[in-house]
C-alpha cells in the first residue's frame, strides 16, 4: 500500500506519499492528484533503485488530508500534516537519507546532459537550464534555514557540497519531535526531494 495524505488548497490538491518522500504530484481534484502520482510511478523508481531500496509501492490509499493554502495552489506542497511533527527512527532516517543521495545524484547527472536552452512553455515562460539549477540550489539553502541549520551564501560548488553535506547528515540521523517553529525532519526532507524531483523532471520534459 502506497500511503497518501492530500493537501486540499483552495483550487489544487496535492498528493503526497508518505512512505517515498518527494513523490508528490498535483491535480485540480482530489482524483486528478492521486492518478498524477501514478502516473509518476515509473519516474520515481528510478530515483528508490538508485538509492538501492527495493520499490514496490502497491495500491494508493488516501490516510490523511490537511488543509492547504495559497502556496497549495501555486504548486507547492506547504502544510505539514500531523504526523511529520513525530519523532523519526533510525531506519527511517537512514532510508530518507539514501533517497534524498540519490535524488541529488539523477538531478546531476540529467543537468550534464540537459541543453542550456530548454524548449519554452505554452506560454512562453520556464527556466533554462543554469537558472533552473541555481533555483533549485538556493531553494536548498532556504530549506535549510527552515530546518534550524545555518548555510552561508553559497559562492562556490565547495559551497553548494557543503550545504548538501549538512543537509544529508542532518535528514539522515533520527530526530526527536520537532519545535514549533521549525520544520520537521520528515517534511524537510519531503520539499527537498519533491523540489529536486519537480526539476529533475521538468529538465527531461523540456530538452529537446
Amino acid at each position: 500500500m502506497n500511503r497518501l495524505y492530500l493537501e486540499l488548497g483552495p483550487k489544487k490538491v496535492f498528493a503526497c506519499s508518505i512512505d517515498w518522500p518527494g513523490w508528490c504530484r498535483i491535480g485540480r481534484s482530489e482524483d486528478l492528484a492521486i492518478e498524477a502520482v501514478i502516473d509518476y510511478t515509473g519516474r520515481y523508481r528510478v530515483i528508490a533503485e538508485r538509492a538501492g531500496i527495493p520499490f514496490a509501492p502497491g495500491e494508493p490509499a488516501v490516510v490523511d488530508r490537511v488543509k492547504g493554502d495559497t502556496t497549495t495552489d501555486f504548486g507547492a506542497p506547504g502544510a505539514i500534516p500531523d504526523s511529520d511533527r513525530e519523532a523519526v527512527g533510525a531506519a527511517e532516517a537512514a532510508r530518507a537519507g539514501a533517497l534524498l543521495g540519490a535524488a541529488w545524484a539523477e538531478f546531476d547527472a540529467v543537468a550534464e546532459i540537459t541543453p542550456e536552452e530548454l524548449r519554452k512553455g505554452p506560454r512562453g515562460g520556464g527556466r533554462d537550464r543554469t537558472k533552473m539549477i541555481n533555483h533549485v540550489i538556493e531553494a536548498e539553502r532556504a530549506y535549510a534555514r527552515r530546518l534550524g541549520l545555518k548555510i552561508p551564501p553559497l559562492k562556490t560548488p565547495d559551497d553548494v557540497a557543503a550545504m548538501r553535506a549538512t543537509l544529508l547528515e542532518t535528514l539522515s540521523r533520527p530526530s526527536p519531535a520537532p519545535s514549533e517553529e521549525n520544520w520537521p525532519a520528515r517534511y524537510t526532507t519531503r520539499r527537498v526531494i519533491w523540489h529536486v524531483l519537480d526539476h529533475l523532471w521538468e529538465m527531461q520534459d523540456r530538452s529537446g
